[in-house]
Formats: C-alpha cells, structure tokens, sequence
C-alpha cells in the first residue's frame, strides 16, 4: 500500500492554498492558516478533551476522539480583521468605527460580518478541495477554541477541519 500520509498531508496543503486564494472583501486577507500534524494532533486531541472535562461543555470528548483518529487539522483563523468599512449594520453596529471588539469565553468579537464571511468562503474552500481529493473532512468549531487557547494559531475567530483516509468517513455517525 502506498504512502497515504504523505499524500493526506499534500491535500491538506491544497486545502490551504484554496482557503489563501478564496475571494476575500475589498480584497484584504485576514485569513491565518496552520497546519497540525503529526504529535501536534495527539496534543490537540488531548487538549480538547481535557477542556470539556474541565468546563463541563459537551461533545469536546467526542470532537477530540475524532481529531485523535485523524491525520491531520488545518486550521483557519480571522486575525486581527478590521471592518470592511461599509457601515453597513450588519455586525450590530450602524458605524464600522463604533465596532469594538471585546475578549470572549472562546472567540473575540462582534466581528465585521463580511470578514466572518471571509471566513467561511475560505472553510469552503478548504472543504471543497479536500473532497475533490476523496479526503475526509469535517468543519469543528470546538478544534478552533481549544486550538486558540493553545496558541495553536493568532486569531479572533478559529476553525478547524480534520482530515482523514478510512474506509469509512469518522465524522459522520458519531456517539
């Protein structure tokens, strides 16, 4: 049988690169990207674990068994995103410049909705590529907060996706 890591760390390189060249608003890249592999994932699979015990929040058990069993985790981030300067509403304020942002229990925010938006088109992205390639992957908000609170990554705003190469897809039909 082939290599398969070396081939699943390839794709997640992929991932990466469709999340960088996502189309972003005005053209401004807020977008930070790291890569966690190898003993990094273990790490991380603990550490999830260890903080649903700790805060009593549910499923960070479960998602961390699953980041256990994967190969690998890209992680994306917003960092340091300021408003698109539209003063268009949409983050609760009627001014961009009346938009502060406060330290949250896992995220920071309000975030300038069109930089949250960015985000997501590069999630997308990364997914999309991943799938193109038969990779198995899954967008998990709780990697993102244990990720940020490790300092895995800088950001306000941080998401994961684990990726994995089974016969059978680990993210679906969890417990």
């Amino acid at each position: 049988m082939p290599d398969l890591d070396e081939a699943i760390l390839k794709v997640v390189e992929f991932m990466a690169l469709a999340a960088k060249t996502a189309p972003k608003a005005r053209g401004d890249d807020f977008v930070g990207i790291e890569i966690v592999s190898g003993e990094g994932v273990a790490r991380l699979a603990d550490a999830m674990v260890q903080y649903g015990k700790e805060t009593q929040r549910r499923n960070y058990d479960r998602d961390g068994e699953n980041v256990r069993r994967s190969s690998a985790v890209l992680l994306l981030s917003l960092n340091q995103a300021s408003p698109a300067g539209l003063n268009c509403g949409a983050c609760g304020q009627d001014r961009c410049a009346d938009l502060k942002t406060v330290e949250g229990a896992e995220f920071d925010g309000p975030l300038c909705a069109w930089r949250v938006l960015d985000l997501g088109v590069a999630l997308g992205s990364a997914a999309k590529t991943a799938s193109i390639f038969n990779l198995d992957n899954r967008i998990m908000y709780r990697i993102g907060a244990v990720a940020k609170k490790m300092g895995l990554i800088e950001g306000e705003l941080v998401v994961g996706v684990p990726v994995s190469a089974t016969g059978k897809n680990i993210y679906f039909d969890r417990k």
